[in-house]
This record gives structure tokens, C-alpha cells and sequence, in this order.
């Protein structure tokens, strides 16, 4: 087992520093419209820039691209903000009107747990009526959580290919932030 996971560790690190710039080109655009697209994973591209670039660089380029294609989404709902279907969604969802009255504090703290759905809050910021400013500073201060925590489980999850003490640390850490993430659920009753 120890052999397999060598080789497989060997292999995912020569594909990374072998891959031309049209293969880092891709992961900037894919941590882009992440924000916008929620099925993409946030962590593997993270994971790319810090392992491709250092923990530094990595960290920055995820960083800025991140919070760029969060303000992009929240410019584009706020663009169909009028829309029928919008008005109805304002409407009938309670939570909506009580998203603008959120703390910044907590708002940023939300944006800093990892299994957000970044896009969501992306939207329901824009259609709640949150200024810009708020939102912002918010998206600024969660994401540096967010992207440190993404880019220590990618990094340390190829890492843990060699030790499997990492991995047991990953689970466990996972585990944290998903306990973290279902308390803040429940407390805001986010649906």
C-alpha cells in the first residue's frame, strides 16, 4: 500500500509541475467561477495554485480570484434584481429580508466556513438588498480563512499520500469544520 501511495503522490506532482500555463490558466478561471458555478471544487484548484506556485503565491493568486469572482456574481444577481421570480423569492423567504440586517461580523464569519456555499451567499447578498461595501469587506476577511483552510487540505492531502497521520488530521479537521459549519446553520436558521 505504502508503494502505491508513493507512486501516486510521485505522479500527481510531476503532473503538476509538467503542466504548461494553459493548465494554470484553466485552475485561475475555474477558482473564478467557482463563485458563481457551485459545483466546481474550490479546494482541488487551491490545491493546484499552492502546490504549483508555494504556499505564498498559491495563497494570493487563489486569494484575489476568489474574491474577484464573488463580486462578479454579486454584480449579476444584482442585475436580475428586479425579475419577477426575484420579487416573489423577496416575498415569500423571510430569511432574504433578514440577510441585509446581518452583523458584519457574522456575515464574515459565515463567508469564512468552509462549507458555505459561496455562491449562494453571493446571491442572496445581492437580492437581499446588502450594500456593496458591507458585502465586500465581508467577502475580504472570510475568504483569507477560507482560502488558508482549502489550500492546508489540498496541500496536506497530497502530503498525506506519504504519511497517512496527515489524512487522519484532514478527517478530523473536516470533521471540525462541518460540526462548526451545521452550528452556524442552525443558529441562523439558513435553509
Amino acid at each position: 500500500m505504502g508503494v502505491f501511495l508513493n507512486n501516486l503522490y510521485n505522479y500527481i506532482m510531476l503532473l503538476i509541475s509538467s503542466s504548461s500555463i494553459y493548465g494554470s490558466l484553466l485552475a485561475c478561471l475555474l477558482i473564478f467561477l467557482e463563485s458563481i458555478i457551485p459545483i466546481l471544487p474550490l479546494f482541488v484548484f487551491i490545491g493546484i495554485m499552492m502546490l504549483k506556485y508555494g504556499y505564498f503565491l498559491g495563497f494570493i493568486i487563489s486569494y484575489v480570484l476568489t474574491c474577484l469572482g464573488c463580486f462578479m456574481a454579486f454584480y449579476l444577481s444584482s442585475k436580475i434584481n428586479n425579475n419577477y421570480i426575484v420579487k416573489k423569492i423577496k416575498k415569500n423567504f423571510k430569511f432574504i429580508k433578514k440577510l441585509n440586517k446581518i452583523s458584519l461580523c457574522n456575515l464574515a464569519l459565515i463567508i469564512a466556513i468552509p462549507f458555505t456555499p459561496a455562491f449562494l451567499v453571493n446571491i442572496l447578498s445581492s437580492i437581499s438588498g446588502m450594500s456593496f461595501k458591507k458585502y465586500s469587506i465581508a467577502i475580504l476577511i472570510g475568504k483569507i480563512f477560507l482560502i488558508f483552510f482549502w489550500g492546508f487540505i489540498a496541500t496536506s492531502l497530497v502530503e498525506s499520500l506519504k504519511n497517512p497521520k496527515i489524512l487522519i488530521l484532514i478527517i478530523f479537521m473536516l470533521l471540525i469544520a462541518y460540526i462548526i459549519a451545521k452550528i452556524v446553520n442552525k443558529q441562523f436558521q439558513i435553509k
